[in-house]
């Protein structure tokens, strides 16, 4: 069984690896994303539908709703592992799926702009995706380095932090085939915490978890949600978790947001029947 994580304190261990600082210049009125009439279609299968809705910076958003509602391509849109078919993506008032053409208009992202902006978000996946030919150390220095341009010393010294602050510094030298599915999550999380993201994307980190190991992975996320300034969107079905972490519940259904509100809001007192509906079957 995985070691417990860790408390995070934003005053201690949090600090010290400079988890998500919020730039000085950032614009706190200003949305950090943006999603502005996206589209998004396979062949003839639309599965986002002009969507609209945004996020603070530092808020913490939890998608809900039922398989193949477009959650988890909300994610990989963002991420940039697929492309808008219509509509435009903002990050912190910048384009993040189009780039701007020397007459102002928009035209879709090279690979170039889109390398850059992946900078600035990271994601935690359902199956690790762990190198498995890597040591653990390695697993999350290797971004660092080669796309942050990150010395090799102060990218260890960073993992090495990052890993107590998930419960696992004595794991360093370890493959992810001697690690449990819920330590190799946390050290996902570590790797996507090292990129120092603005944003960071959760896509059911615990579906792919033995329910003995769900409680651990889902109260490191706690913590990092109550102690950092990391703007999180999570995909998930873990219901009581979305209603602790959230600041923000947003049902979708056929590619679009139906509801949006509260916790509260949305678990005790929701306005539309297909949210009822959809709650009343996963609780």
């Amino acid at each position: 069984m995985a070691t417990e994580p860790l408390p995070l304190q934003k005053t201690a261990a949090a600090a010290a690896v400079d988890i998500a600082p919020v730039p000085a210049t950032s614009q706190t009125g200003r949305p950090l994303v943006r999603f502005d009439n996206v589209v998004k279609r396979y062949g003839d299968h639309v599965v986002l539908d002009g969507l609209d809705f945004s996020v603070r910076r530092g808020e913490n958003v939890t998608l809900i709703g039922p398989s193949g509602s477009g959650k988890t391509t909300i994610l990989r849109l963002l991420m940039t592992l697929e492309k808008v078919s219509d509509g435009v993506i903002w990050v912190d008032g910048d384009p993040l799926s189009h780039t701007r053409a020397p007459d102002g208009s928009l035209r879709p992202a090279t690979e170039k702009h889109l390398r850059k902006a992946r900078k600035k978000i990271g994601m935690v996946f359902q199956q690790f995706n762990l190198f498995p030919h890597m040591k653990v150390l390695q697993n999350i220095t290797e971004a660092p380095v080669s796309v942050l341009g990150m010395g090799r010393d102060e990218a260890e010294t960073r993992a090495r932090e990052l890993l107590d602050l998930v419960g696992l510094s004595g794991k360093t030298d370890a493959h992810p085939s001697q690690l449990s599915g819920g330590q190799q999550q946390r050290v996902a999380i570590a790797r996507a915490l090292a990129m120092q993201p603005e944003i960071l994307l959760l896509d059911e980190v615990t579906s792919a978890l033995d329910p003995e190991l769900v409680a651990g992975v889902l109260e490191l996320l706690s913590d990092i949600a109550r102690n950092t300034d990391i703007t999180m969107l999570c995909v998930t079905h873990e219901m009581n978790f979305a209603r602790d972490v959230s600041e923000t519940v947003l049902m979708f259904d056929a590619g679009r947001v139906i509801e949006s509100g509260s916790p509260e809001k949305i678990f005790t007192d929701p306005a539309h029947e297909r949210t009822r509906e959809f709650l009343t079957a996963v609780l």
